[in-house]
């Protein structure tokens, strides 16, 4: 792959109306401002990141982390990108690179919009409905690739179609994004029938075309599966978008457990300062001396280790430039690290899964949230195949005239039903649940 071609500020829906001249903004500027004003990026902040949204002490939701993580991908493509353009400076095209950090910067922001409501736990509990719960019935009136993409529900390809999808009423090319924005938010550019054990995938069938009218644009290798399923080489900004929201989501959690008193500060800073040589740890302990806030300490760590993080990644990136472009990289940015550096990140990641998504108050979420997706579901999937009925009517008029909950196909009625679903924050879908089941009503 060249970066002449992967770098393309040329819009979905718009490609007529491409001009390639710069203004006072970039293309790539555009689509970050543009999602930032969007209703769809807002809902994230009441969308449960880890923990249950807060009561007196705040954690991340799904709007803070994906900020954050924006954040953390623009200094880690700065420094991509910085030697880069020393290496092709010669190349008509270098001054393309200079826009790495605008790029990643938008899709950061995007990585999450389409995930459904109550965490990760909500799209185990929407895949599950059609594998094991009342949707396994419907399992015969949908092909081999319509079926895999309902029991492997993935909310990176519901943030694909989120942005791309014309909704009724809406423009074509949904959120007219750039080309270069959209694929670097595909972490798994190939279809549901691809998706394996660990039910991930890049896109729904419905989007099919669209990925690869952007990935043949952009010059993406392709592959070809067993079956001959759609498959493609990830961007190679999809590494560094990866690498960004790995280490918000595991140093950033370790900090939320810590306010909420699930792991004790001893623990914490033992785990943080493992990321360091000796010298440095007797620094950090020397500038945590003095302050006594046990919140502090943790901070003034997690932002050492995030910095060391992301100079890590950008020469773990830079040291395999060749093999991204080729296709042939594997594994993630943060395998790639030197090993002092990947034993620490390893250390967190056994905390977090000891201590803190097992814990209770996190458990608690993943069964509420599962019990009042699947009833969401069961409620309105019935209702789009059933529509003559008085109760299905009531309930349809509820869910806003963007979902095409009159489609022609049953795929596309059930389709409608899941937009709305994970389009919903966690406070909606639970005030649903509530009044589906009669606990709340209006006040009179």
């Amino acid at each position: 792959m060249e970066w002449g071609r992967l770098i393309n500020d040329k819009r979905l829906g718009l490609e007529d109306f491409h001009d390639p001249k710069r203004g006072s903004r970039s293309d790539f500027q555009r689509d970050f401002d543009r999602l930032v004003f969007s209703s769809p990026f807002r809902r994230l902040q009441n969308k449960t990141q880890v923990f249950p949204l807060p009561g007196s002490i705040f954690v991340h939701n799904r709007l803070t982390h994906s900020m954050e993580v924006a954040s953390v991908g623009r200094s880690l493509a700065n420094e991509i990108s910085g030697e880069l353009r020393v290496k092709y400076g010669g190349e008509p095209w270098c001054r393309k690179l200079e826009a790495l950090d605008e790029i990643v910067g938008a899709a950061c922001l995007a990585h999450d919009l389409g995930n459904p409501p109550f965490g990760h736990s909500g799209e185990k509990a929407i895949s599950t409905f059609f594998s094991e719960g009342a949707g396994r019935v419907l399992e015969p009136e949908f092909s081999a690739a319509q079926w895999a993409d309902l029991t492997h529900f993935e909310g990176n390809a519901n943030s694909f179609r989120l942005l791309t999808h014309q909704f009724r009423g809406r423009r074509a090319g949904g959120f007219a994004m750039t080309y270069s924005m959209l694929a670097s938010i595909v972490k798994y550019p190939y279809e549901s029938r691809m998706a394996g054990r660990k039910s991930k995938f890049g896109f729904f069938t419905t989007e099919i075309d669209t990925f690869m009218k952007i990935a043949d644009e952009l010059g993406l290798l392709r592959r070809f599966g067993e079956e001959g399923e759609v498959c493609y080489v990830r961007h190679p900004l999809v590494y560094i978008v990866e690498a960004a929201d790995d280490i918000c989501y595991q140093v950033m959690d370790i900090e939320d457990a810590h306010k909420l008193k699930v792991i004790s500060t001893e623990m914490v800073i033992d785990t943080l300062l493992s990321f360091f040589e000796e010298d440095r740890r007797g620094q950090c302990r020397r500038v945590m001396s003095t302050v006594d806030d046990p919140n502090e300490k943790v901070a003034y760590l997690r932002s050492c280790v995030i910095g060391t993080l992301v100079k890590q990644c950008a020469t773990a990136f830079l040291n395999n430039e060749e093999a991204i472009l080729k296709g042939e990289f594997e594994g993630t940015l943060l395998d790639h690290i030197d090993p002092l550096e990947r034993d620490g990140y390893r250390r967190c990641s056994a905390l977090a899964w000891d201590k803190i998504y097992r814990a209770g108050d996190v458990v608690d979420v993943e069964l509420a949230g599962n019990r009042i997706i699947s009833f969401l579901m069961e409620k309105l999937i019935h209702a789009v195949r059933y529509p003559e009925l008085n109760y299905s009517s009531l309930l349809l008029s509820k869910v806003p005239q963007q979902y095409d909950i009159e489609s022609s196909t049953l795929f596309g009625k059930i389709q409608a039903v899941l937009d709305h679903i994970s389009g919903m924050t966690d406070v909606y879908a639970l005030d649903l649940y509530r009044k589906l089941n009669g606990m709340s009503l209006p006040a009179v």
